[in-house]
């Protein structure tokens, strides 16, 4: 059989294809200890899926603080929900005891809801460190969502507190063997102090008591190694001092395994902020919280674009090893989605922008499907199913346009180690109309070209190609096109509000 110049490049390129496949798909001890490759998917167990009404003692759906009945075995049945979008990673709420009071809350007044009351459904108000939540299930029920998970090569990221404890939780009459209280009074100043004052008014664990300290380490990592969970995410963590992080990474490198992962919010982390704790190897990777706010104000036309790839580029200074975890929608800030006020055009341009970026993707359950939500509470609404069968979410409208388009994204994410972990050059044009980069990766030779259009009309893209690009079929991985090129440029007009991303010989589109 005779092959033309581009179908043997097309073969060639299927075999490497094939080949990273088996690399992403190869057995959980061989993947699990790199995480920059990863995607993360973040999940409020409670409003994720109902998988046993039995557990639902509380559940109050129409009350946007109460519980909904999402528990662990509804994660677990959907699971293949996550592995066919590509997500590779799991981050799920404390799943710890919660408190079982609740308190009255009132939301912004534009949002015209009634007062409510308010319950621990999130996780993060814990009563007792030692047993888990009834309405997410039981120690079991974790076990296997886990073991499920990593069959489907999806790491689980538990999400842990050892800064507070929930209000009026057991610990309120805890004092150690010379009588101390495990608790602080008062309500401290967080910007004065951030170690001693009390979070959201919560109670204030005294963590440099080493009572103190050693209960709330060994509750929580017995319960990972028990559940055999990848990593932690750590709430918090500007509010506990640096001698608990580094008595914190020694054990769980010990107790649980050397390669456990630790990501950290650290409020307000950038690059530059977080790197103390990376230079001391505290932890392996932080939040960038500075990521939402930039390609939101870049979408809704604020500032040059050749300044937003300026900071795309400044992202790039995080210190060799450690990892920016970047999201645009958090269960603590209004959906990125409600900012645009509702423009799906503009946010397909930021997730477009958030996976093909340095750093570890993160995805707020449902905004693949374009879930609806605003400010608190509204930002914890229930994971949307459409017509499928599926509490709480179920009759809540679902975009499957837009989860077909995260798709193709993390497939190009995955196919492209230029875009998880190679460097960044920014492109300069004739106008300042048009974003552009590209991201190489020298180990592979891999190379990727992103431009985005972020105007309400057409805008003409006209940029020098790589040098390895010359005279090579290049395409548009995003749409299935092939792109045109002549004398090393690639000059194409842009629809308004859109983004290409280019390669050589993809794969994607048959020559």
């Amino acid at each position: 059989m005779n092959f033309g110049t581009c179908e043997v490049r097309h073969i060639a390129f299927k075999i490497a294809q094939c080949l990273l496949l088996c690399l992403v798909l190869s057995p959980l001890s061989a993947w699990a200890s790199d995480w920059s490759d990863d995607v993360l998917y973040f999940v409020l167990i409670d409003r994720f899926a109902d998988g046993d009404n039995t557990n639902n003692y509380k559940v109050e759906r129409s009350n946007p603080g109460g519980y909904h009945g999402g528990d662990l075995k509804g994660l677990t049945q959907h699971l293949d929900e996550l592995a066919d979008l590509g997500i590779t990673a799991l981050w799920i709420n404390p799943v710890q005891k919660q408190i079982t009071q609740s308190f009255y809350a009132s939301a912004p007044a534009k949002l015209g809801i009634p007062e409510f009351r308010h319950w621990g459904f999130h996780g993060y108000w814990i009563d007792d460190f030692t047993k888990l939540e009834p309405q997410f299930g039981s120690l079991e029920d974790l076990k296997n969502l886990v073991e499920a998970a990593h069959k489907r090569h999806i790491k689980v990221l538990l999400d842990v507190v050892y800064n507070h404890a929930g209000y009026g939780s057991i610990y309120e009459s805890r004092r150690t063997s010379d009588g101390q209280s495990w608790l602080r009074t008062g309500e401290g100043n967080c910007e004065v102090d951030p170690i001693t004052c009390r979070v959201g008014g919560l109670p204030d664990f005294k963590t440099e008591l080493p009572e103190v300290r050693d209960y709330l380490l060994n509750a929580n990592i017995e319960l990972a190694k028990q559940a055999g969970v990848d990593g932690f995410r750590l709430d918090t963590f500007k509010h506990i001092e640096t001698d608990f992080w580094l008595e914190h990474r020694r054990r769980t490198r010990t107790e649980i395994n050397k390669d456990f992962f630790l990501l950290a919010e650290y409020w307000g982390g950038t690059a530059s902020s977080l790197d103390p704790f990376f230079a001391q190897d505290e932890i392996d990777a932080g939040f960038d919280f500075s990521f939402k706010g930039s390609c939101e104000a870049f979408v809704n036309n604020r500032g040059r674009a050749i300044a937003y790839g300026s900071y795309l580029g400044s992202r790039h200074k995080v210190r060799k090893g450690y990892l920016l975890a970047h999201y645009l929608s958090s269960h603590d800030e209004p959906m990125a989605l409600y900012n645009m006020d509702g423009d799906k055009d503009k946010f397909r341009i930021c997730a477009a922008i958030q996976m093909t970026s340095l750093g570890l993707p993160v995805i707020y359950y449902g905004e693949e499907v374009a879930r609806s939500g605003s400010e608190w509470p509204l930002n914890r609404t229930n994971m949307p199913w459409g017509d499928r069968d599926i509490k709480p979410g179920k009759g809540d409208a679902r975009d499957e346009s837009m989860r077909e388009y995260y798709k193709t994204l993390l497939h190009i994410r995955h196919l492209h180690p230029a875009l998880s972990r190679g460097d960044y050059t920014l492109l300069t044009g004739a106008q300042d109309t048009v974003l552009a980069y590209t991201r190489h990766d020298a180990k592979s030779g891999d190379e990727v070209m992103v431009l985005v259009n972020r105007e309400p009309g057409e805008s003409v893209a006209d940029f020098i190609l790589p040098n390895a690009w010359n005279d090579k079929v290049v395409s548009d991985e995003l749409h299935n096109k092939p792109a045109t090129t002549s004398a090393g440029r690639i000059k194409i007009s842009m629809a308004p509000k859109s983004v290409l991303i280019l390669s050589v010989d993809s794969g994607k589109v048959r020559h």
